[in-house]
């Protein structure tokens, strides 16, 4: 490679990369990493872009100093080493995976620490600093800010941090929180009111290459033209059934007195050519969302439908992608100030 190459950091390990690795695949944007052992890839879609595998941590920083064009990481990694300028942009927000909250963990026989309120109240009979064992000082010293919890003493750490309060190394803990089972395995609770961010993974892209450059921009189209679609898509399904046929209009009206039978802009119906034409039928379909499918199917035979099929949809596209117009808005704000 060479530094005209545009490059995208992705996760080098551990479920962050799997599940970035699905993801693009759906996106149609699978990354062909013929050997395994590099931490070079490409995406064949989009010949111009280059992978790079990194530490979700280093990805951020690639991108904050420019040698990374974009990345996908977490959102937790992405505000804890952001900084403050506004070098990097978070282009998609809710990637679908990776999912996880930072939150503040107690032991378990502080039984009268419920609240975040309680852990202040709690610190003022202590005789040191409330010790904090964390990977993510940044954003847990704003949130301990915001809570009266100021005068606290950040240890930041690597590893497991659970035994950390067990073994004396910290008093309580703020960490990443799945499931909560490994918290409790180890005596710890979390606060009720102890979430400092819900994080998924973002798609993150450096400011001044996007932009100084046309062919990062347009990347960066290209890449959230499919995310977009491919994330549309994914609530939806498609709908086929046969009806005895009058008039397209007929059929319409019929399949508009049902509410959940309008479709995105409307059913799409074709007559069905039968042996001899001895059949008046028609085949009517429609794109619905997922979660009404029942009360579809139920519409459908209340009007005479039949033969029903449904079939995935992969991708649902708009007449622009509303992350790239707002990213453009976004830029065209930073070049006028």
């Amino acid at each position: 490679m060479n530094q005209t190459d545009i490059r995208i950091g992705l996760p080098s390990k551990g479920r962050l990369e799997i599940g970035a690795l699905d993801f693009l695949k759906s996106c149609g944007l699978q990354v062909h990493k013929p050997n395994p052992r590099q931490y070079q890839a490409t995406i064949p879609t989009v010949p111009d872009l280059n992978v790079i595998f990194q530490r979700p941590g280093d990805i951020v920083i690639g991108v904050r100093n420019g040698s990374l064009d974009f990345g996908i990481t977490g959102l937790d990694i992405v505000l804890e080493h952001m900084g403050d300028d506004d070098d990097v942009l978070i282009l998609h927000d809710e990637l679908g995976f990776g999912r996880c909250n930072l939150q503040v963990a107690v032991p378990d026989d502080w039984k009268d620490v419920i609240t975040i309120k309680d852990l202040a109240e709690k610190t003022k009979n202590m005789d040191n600093p409330l010790r904090v064992a964390t990977k993510y000082p940044v954003l847990t010293r704003e949130f301990l800010s915001e809570n009266s919890l100021s005068i606290c003493e950040l240890i930041s750490a690597e590893g497991t941090l659970e035994v950390a309060p067990a073994i004396g190394y910290a008093d309580i803990i703020s960490d990443l929180v799945s499931s909560g089972q490994t918290l409790r395995d180890n005596r710890l609770q979390v606060l009720v009111d102890g979430t400092i961010l819900v994080s998924e993974a973002v798609l993150i892209g450096n400011s001044k290459s996007l932009r100084s450059s046309k062919d990062v921009l347009m990347v960066a189209r290209h890449i959230l033209e499919l995310i977009e679609a491919y994330l549309r898509a994914e609530k939806y399904c498609i709908v086929v059934a046969n009806m005895r046929y009058e008039d397209p209009e007929a059929v319409a009206e019929k399949m508009y007195s049902e509410i959940n039978l309008g479709g995105l802009e409307g059913p799409t119906i074709s007559r069905i050519i039968t042996p001899g034409n001895t059949k008046n039928m028609c085949s009517v379909e429609v794109v619905v969302q997922k979660d009404q499918l029942v009360e579809v199917i139920h519409d459908l035979r209340s009007i005479g439908g039949s033969g029903v099929i449904v079939s995935p949809v992969n991708y649902v596209f708009e007449e622009e992608p509303e992350r790239f117009t707002a990213l453009l808005s976004q830029i065209k704000g930073m070049n006028n100030d």
